[in-house]
Protein backbone atom coordinates (compact mmCIF):
# COMPACT_ATOMS: atom_id res chain seq x y z
CA UNK A 1 0.00 0.00 0.00
CA UNK A 2 1.38 3.43 -0.97
CA UNK A 3 0.15 6.10 1.44
CA UNK A 4 0.90 9.78 0.78
CA UNK A 5 -0.17 13.24 1.84
CA UNK A 6 -2.27 15.18 -0.64
CA UNK A 7 -0.27 17.95 -2.29
CA UNK A 8 -3.30 20.27 -2.12
CA UNK A 9 -5.01 19.72 1.24
CA UNK A 10 -2.43 17.67 3.15
CA UNK A 11 -4.75 14.78 4.03
CA UNK A 12 -3.41 11.23 3.96
CA UNK A 13 -4.69 9.02 1.13
CA UNK A 14 -3.91 5.76 -0.64
CA UNK A 15 -1.92 6.72 -3.75
CA UNK A 16 -2.35 4.73 -6.96
CA UNK A 17 -1.10 6.81 -9.90
CA UNK A 18 -1.08 10.28 -11.40
CA UNK A 19 -0.55 13.47 -9.47
CA UNK A 20 -0.29 12.96 -5.68
CA UNK A 21 -3.66 14.45 -4.74
CA UNK A 22 -6.56 12.85 -2.89
CA UNK A 23 -9.83 11.92 -4.57
CA UNK A 24 -11.71 14.90 -3.08
CA UNK A 25 -9.14 17.39 -4.42
CA UNK A 26 -9.06 15.55 -7.75
CA UNK A 27 -12.84 16.00 -8.05
CA UNK A 28 -12.57 19.72 -7.15
CA UNK A 29 -9.86 20.15 -9.78
CA UNK A 30 -12.04 18.43 -12.37
CA UNK A 31 -14.96 20.73 -11.49
CA UNK A 32 -12.67 23.75 -11.96
CA UNK A 33 -11.51 22.34 -15.28
CA UNK A 34 -15.09 22.05 -16.50
CA UNK A 35 -15.78 25.62 -15.33
CA UNK A 36 -12.70 26.93 -17.20
CA UNK A 37 -13.65 24.96 -20.31
CA UNK A 38 -17.16 26.43 -20.33
CA UNK A 39 -15.84 29.96 -19.72
CA UNK A 40 -13.45 29.67 -22.64
CA UNK A 41 -16.26 28.32 -24.85
CA UNK A 42 -18.58 31.19 -23.96
CA UNK A 43 -15.84 33.87 -24.21
CA UNK A 44 -13.76 33.14 -27.34
CA UNK A 45 -10.43 34.95 -27.61
CA UNK A 46 -9.98 35.29 -23.85
CA UNK A 47 -6.49 35.28 -22.26
CA UNK A 48 -5.14 33.10 -19.46
CA UNK A 49 -5.13 35.96 -16.92
CA UNK A 50 -8.79 36.77 -17.54
CA UNK A 51 -9.84 33.11 -17.35
CA UNK A 52 -7.84 32.63 -14.14
CA UNK A 53 -9.45 35.66 -12.52
CA UNK A 54 -13.00 34.87 -13.68
CA UNK A 55 -12.85 31.21 -12.63
CA UNK A 56 -10.60 31.66 -9.56
CA UNK A 57 -7.98 29.25 -10.92
CA UNK A 58 -4.20 29.56 -10.81
CA UNK A 59 -2.82 30.55 -14.26
CA UNK A 60 -0.19 27.80 -13.88
CA UNK A 61 -3.03 25.24 -13.66
CA UNK A 62 -4.50 26.53 -16.93
CA UNK A 63 -1.07 26.29 -18.59
CA UNK A 64 -0.75 22.73 -17.28
CA UNK A 65 -4.12 21.78 -18.80
CA UNK A 66 -2.89 23.24 -22.10
CA UNK A 67 0.34 21.21 -21.88
CA UNK A 68 -1.64 18.09 -20.99
CA UNK A 69 -3.73 18.71 -24.14
CA UNK A 70 -6.93 18.95 -22.13
CA UNK A 71 -7.46 22.50 -23.41
CA UNK A 72 -6.62 23.95 -26.81
CA UNK A 73 -6.24 27.59 -27.81
CA UNK A 74 -7.89 28.93 -30.93
CA UNK A 75 -5.85 30.46 -33.72
CA UNK A 76 -7.11 33.98 -32.90
CA UNK A 77 -6.43 33.59 -29.18
CA UNK A 78 -4.00 35.93 -27.39
CA UNK A 79 -2.68 32.88 -25.50
CA UNK A 80 0.59 31.82 -27.06
CA UNK A 81 2.12 28.39 -26.64
CA UNK A 82 5.42 27.41 -28.18
CA UNK A 83 7.03 24.06 -28.92
CA UNK A 84 9.56 23.21 -26.21
CA UNK A 85 12.01 21.95 -28.85
CA UNK A 86 11.91 24.37 -31.78
CA UNK A 87 9.80 27.29 -30.50
CA UNK A 88 7.12 27.01 -33.19
CA UNK A 89 3.62 28.21 -32.18
CA UNK A 90 1.29 25.39 -31.08
CA UNK A 91 -2.31 25.20 -29.89
CA UNK A 92 -1.86 22.66 -27.08
CA UNK A 93 0.64 20.17 -25.73
CA UNK A 94 4.38 20.61 -25.42
CA UNK A 95 5.67 19.90 -28.93
CA UNK A 96 4.70 20.76 -32.50
CA UNK A 97 3.68 17.99 -34.90
CA UNK A 98 7.08 18.09 -36.65
CA UNK A 99 9.00 17.58 -33.39
CA UNK A 100 6.58 14.85 -32.26
CA UNK A 101 7.21 13.04 -35.55
CA UNK A 102 11.00 13.40 -35.13
CA UNK A 103 10.88 11.97 -31.60
CA UNK A 104 8.64 9.10 -32.71
CA UNK A 105 10.92 8.33 -35.66
CA UNK A 106 13.99 8.37 -33.39
CA UNK A 107 12.36 6.05 -30.85
CA UNK A 108 11.26 3.65 -33.58
CA UNK A 109 14.82 3.53 -34.92
CA UNK A 110 16.20 2.77 -31.46
CA UNK A 111 13.62 0.03 -30.96
CA UNK A 112 14.42 -1.53 -34.32
CA UNK A 113 18.16 -1.42 -33.57
CA UNK A 114 17.70 -2.98 -30.14
CA UNK A 115 15.30 -5.60 -31.51
CA UNK A 116 17.84 -6.80 -34.10
CA UNK A 117 20.66 -6.85 -31.57
CA UNK A 118 18.90 -8.89 -28.90
CA UNK A 119 21.29 -10.14 -26.23
CA UNK A 120 22.25 -13.79 -26.50
CA UNK A 121 21.33 -15.96 -23.53
CA UNK A 122 24.31 -17.02 -21.43
CA UNK A 123 25.73 -20.37 -22.40
CA UNK A 124 25.60 -23.15 -19.84
CA UNK A 125 28.83 -24.54 -18.56
CA UNK A 126 29.23 -27.94 -20.12
CA UNK A 127 31.52 -29.10 -17.33
CA UNK A 128 30.49 -31.16 -14.35
CA UNK A 129 30.73 -28.14 -11.98
CA UNK A 130 27.64 -26.50 -13.46
CA UNK A 131 25.35 -29.34 -12.43
CA UNK A 132 26.50 -29.67 -8.84
CA UNK A 133 24.82 -28.14 -5.85
CA UNK A 134 26.83 -25.76 -3.71
CA UNK A 135 26.43 -24.91 -0.05
CA UNK A 136 27.54 -21.72 1.63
Amino acid sequence: MNIRNCRVCGHIFNYFSGPPICQACREKTEEKFQEVKEYIRSHPGVGIAEVAEACDVDPAQIRQWLKDERLEVTEDSPMILTCETCGAPIRSGRYCEKCKANVTRGLNEVLKTNHHEAPKPPQKNSGEDGARMRFL
